[in-house]
Parts: C-alpha cells; structure tokens; sequence
C-alpha cells in the first residue's frame, strides 16, 4: 500500500493556517499553499504584511463593535446617519450587504458572533450586555434585528428581541423574504432591501 507523503514541517503549518479559514477544507488549503509558494511569492509576502497590519493597526469601534482604526469608525462618525435606528447584525460582512442594499440610514451594531448554545457561545461571548446598553443610549427608537435566518440567528433575535421590548424599545425583525437558513451576507442586495423595507415587530 502507497504510503502518502509527509509535508514538511514549514508548508504543514501553512496548510494548517490556511484551513482556519471558513470554507476552507484540506486539500483547497493545499492549493492555495503550493500557489503562493510556487507562483506568486510576491503576493504571500504582502499578504502577511497585510494580516500583520490588520492585526496590530485594526481595533473595535467603541460604539458599533466593527473593525476601525480609529476609537469611532467613519460610519458613527457620519451626522448624516439616522441615530434613531440601530441594526443588530452577527458579522461586518452583514453590515456590508445591508449598506449595498441602500435601503438603510442608520447605525448599527455588530455581535461578531451569534448565540450558540452548542458552540459554547452565550450572551456574555458575544457581548449582548453591550448591546443593551447601546441600545439605551436614549436617542434609539427602533432596533432592527438582522441576524441570519438560521436557528441560531433566530436564537439570538429572540433573545435580543425579549430584552430589548423590556427596555421599552420598538423591536422589529427582517422580513421572511430572507430564504430560511440563510446566512445573511450571502442574500442579495434587493431581497436584503425588501426584507428591510417589510421588517416587522
């Protein structure tokens, strides 16, 4: 019997790393690995530069949870933006498909995860008692719930959901136009306009 062939140590931890990616399974990381190792040096330098910049450069904002370099993110920071809406998404890729849809002017928060009893993530994981208190700011009137429509996004909507309406908050939650089982950042910009556009309490 042919006995597969050992990496070396240094293209193993490159293959390892690259799995840690989402989506990424063994033989996709191996690709990628023989690809900036063979092809494109170059690339793999910048992009261990990048990643070393990102990490050291990159904080969360102190009002939404996003990526930023400053303490206030450039989304906050706009006084054109409607202070009275506050979007509650799972990830910043989710914020993005919502602004792409350009159905909303307000601001948002960002969990960066999602309850996950299972998966060891709980209220305090995900920061939720951050989300209340952002969300009792004073000026919100309306928190609009845009998690993904899996069980776990609906676990943590209802959650949210529950805790919010105690603070006297309107809560309203995306239309189901958003197909079941679906993470949000992989909807389309229009059925993401609609479903806000028809969200409901």
């Amino acid at each position: 019997m042919d006995q597969e062939l050992a990496d070396p140590a240094p293209l193993a931890a490159l293959i390892g790393a690259l799995r840690r990616l989402p989506g990424v399974g063994v033989k996709s990381a191996r690709r990628m690995a023989y690809h900036l190792l063979q092809h494109d040096q170059p690339g793999a330098i910048a992009l261990t530069q990048a990643l070393a910049q990102a990490l050291t450069e990159l904080r969360h904002c102190e009002r939404c949870n996003t990526f930023s370099v400053e303490p206030i993110c450039a989304l906050c920071a706009d006084p054109r933006r409607d202070a009275t809406q506050l979007c509650i998404v799972e990830t910043p890729a989710d914020q993005n498909v919502i602004e792409a849809s350009h159905g909303y002017r307000g601001l948002y928060y960002i969990l960066m995860g999602r309850l996950s009893p299972l998966g060891g993530a709980g209220a305090e994981e995900i920061g939720l008692a951050r989300v209340l208190e952002r969300a009792a700011d004073g000026v919100v009137r309306e928190v609009i719930l845009a998690t993904s429509f899996t069980a776990e996004g609906d676990v943590t909507a209802h959650y949210l959901g529950d805790a919010l309406r105690a603070r006297g908050l309107t809560v309203t939650r995306l239309a189901r136009g958003v197909p079941a089982g679906s993470e949000l950042e992989y909807v389309d910009a229009g059925t993401v306009a609609w479903a806000l556009a028809e969200r409901r309490s």
